[in-house]
């Protein structure tokens, strides 16, 4: 797998031991052990507790529920972390978390409005059936109380709005039934703690290096799910995760930053330890050439390649957010609160390019796909979902919520251990009728230049946070020469250049798994654009340090 550049944020996120666990992927053959008689005692007390409830939960004066779900989450996970060659951090940590949800009222009208969105709380960790039951009875009398108090509330509060087309609270889902194996985490830690110290210690071979890092992060998730229509989900997930970050400063005090990781759902699906270390190597390598690397010029206006993993985050940044269709708040009568909330049937892309969601697919351009699923958080299946078709956006990605033309769930209502499920993305797939190569891109980005009397392009390698590039070449229009460039920013990067700026295409993915908060992959091809402004980023520098650092070996 390529190495890919991680943000602080997500790297602090992924240190939480829930947002962690909810970034598993389904997991492979052999990381499973099935249930030894068929008889889980979490989903017997969940299936026992819930027909109870349905049978015998009712207030005087107050409707009965309607519909109950219970989820559980229990999670294993495994985190080591080491600096400057040695271990700071080794902790396993096993956590349950249960959320209960009681709608009182109908599909059309119901409860699911402040208070009345459910509650979650830690489960116990042990098997003990009885004591499970007492969580869930617990959980599900305060949730129905609550329901009833914010149906009453959201009756009053909505009588203040005037609805121009009503769209119904929650949508219909056929029940599904579908037990999987159990995720199972087994594993010997030493050396891979070994390994992050070996490689965390390769700062001696750079002086001026001022950070180096290395971390494992392991987990292992079952999530049960059951609610009164019907449905019954238990499924184990599994992911492993190895990331090497650090920083260093050029002689004018500007902070450079990078990183890269990989993942599996399996541990032979990670690298082992001369691939680790030849990618960290690698890693340390670039901190030299960005201190030497010119700072990029005042302004540039004109054509610029991002490549696959570039293009990757981009697609991250500006599609995904923009094609999930979120219910807005009562009162505001548009579709959904993206920026392409007015855009349905319209063009938001080149005509060339189209998109597709497509949790069923494990793999794309030979890379592994770690947003792929069976069954979402609400339990409805999931399904392939064309986005956007010949440039034109045809679809959003829906979970139980309906917004206005979209009544029903395609299968993307999903969520971390405990939280609230909403739309989300799983394989977001960019594709190309007019795809390239590389060596035709590159080919395609010098003409332009050529053809404005530009001495020289851009190549984007890897982008940064707050959409700026981290690996930035010039590309020179003559001899196609490329010269390693730093502190820049985008200028116009934004969902009106993706319109109307992409001009090319690559033919080939490149996939990005984005671990937190749920998982999800990004495959995309490399863009071109005809014209993007480049500017020199208007940051401030840091003094160096003031003395050496400890001599080494002393």
């Amino acid at each position: 797998m390529t190495c890919r550049e991680i943000t602080a944020a997500r790297k602090f996120a992924a240190l939480l031991v829930m947002g962690f666990i909810a970034m598993a992927p389904p997991s492979a053959s052999g990381q499973t052990a099935p249930a030894s008689d068929g008889k889980d005692p979490v989903l017997q007390a969940m299936l026992t507790e819930l027909q109870r409830s349905k049978d015998k939960l009712k207030l005087e004066n107050v409707q009965a529920p309607y519909y109950i779900e219970y989820r559980v989450s229990d999670n294993d996970q495994y985190i080591a972390e080491a600096a400057f060659g040695a271990l700071r951090t080794s902790v396993r940590a096993h956590l349950r978390m249960i959320r209960i949800v009681v709608r009182v009222g109908d599909y059309k009208e119901d409860s699911y409005y402040g208070s009345g969105q459910g509650l979650t709380d830690v489960g116990p960790l042990d098997d003990d059936i009885l004591a499970m039951r007492h969580e869930l009875w617990l959980g599900t009398d305060r949730a129905y109380k609550a329901a009833a108090q914010a149906l009453t509330a959201k009756q009053a509060d909505l009588k203040q709005f005037k609805v121009d087309v009503p769209v119904d609270d929650f949508a219909h889902a056929s029940p599904l039934q579908s037990v999987g194996p159990l995720a199972k985490l087994e594993f010997d830690p030493k050396p891979y703690e070994a390994m992050i110290e070996e490689a965390s210690g390769l700062y001696r071979s750079d002086p001026q290096i001022e950070s180096l890092s290395a971390s494992v992060r392991f987990g292992a998730s079952n999530q049960y799910f059951v609610n009164t229509e019907g449905t019954v989900v238990r499924n184990g997930k599994s992911v492993y995760q190895i990331i090497a970050s650090g920083y260093t400063q050029a002689a004018d005090g500007m902070r450079l930053d990078r990183s890269h990781s990989d993942e599996g759902r399996t541990l032979k699906e990670l690298p082992d330890h001369d691939r680790f270390m030849a990618s960290t190597r690698q890693m340390l390598a670039t901190f030299k050439s960005l201190r030497d690397a010119p700072v990029t010029e005042e302004e540039y206006r004109g054509p610029v390649l991002f490549s696959g993993d570039a293009a990757a985050s981009v697609v991250a940044g500006l599609i995904a957010p923009n094609v999930l269709g979120k219910r807005p708040r009562p009162g505001e009568n548009v579709r959904t609160t993206g920026a392409w909330a007015t855009n349905y049937k319209s063009r938001v892309l080149p005509e060339f390019i189209s998109v597709v969601d497509d949790p069923t697919v494990a793999n794309a351009g030979g890379e592994a796909l770690f947003g792929s699923y069976e069954i979402d958080d609400e339990g409805v299946k999931a399904a392939r979902v064309p986005v956007v078709e010949k440039g034109q956006l045809v679809n959003y990605l829906l979970g139980r919520t309906p917004i206005r033309d979209f009544p029903a769930s395609n299968g993307h209502g999903r969520t971390g251990p405990g939280g609230v499920p909403g739309p989300s993305v799983g394989n977001l797939i960019v594709q190309s009728e007019q795809g390239m190569s590389s060596d035709e891109l590159k080919q395609k980005l010098m003409e332009l230049c050529k053809q404005r009397d530009l001495p020289y392009g851009y190549f984007v390698g890897t982008m940064g946070p707050a959409s700026s590039p981290r690996l930035l070449y010039r590309v020179y229009a003559k001899d196609g020469r490329e010269e390693l460039v730093r502190g820049a920013v985008f200028g116009d990067l934004d969902l009106r250049s993706l319109r109307n700026g992409v001009v090319a295409a690559g033919k080939d993915l490149t996939v990005e798994n984005r671990l937190d908060p749920v998982p999800q992959s990004i495959a995309s091809p490399a863009f071109l654009f005809d014209e993007l402004e480049i500017k020199r980023a208007d940051a401030s520098k840091e003094k160096l340090p003031d003395y050496p650092a400890p001599p080494l070996g002393k």
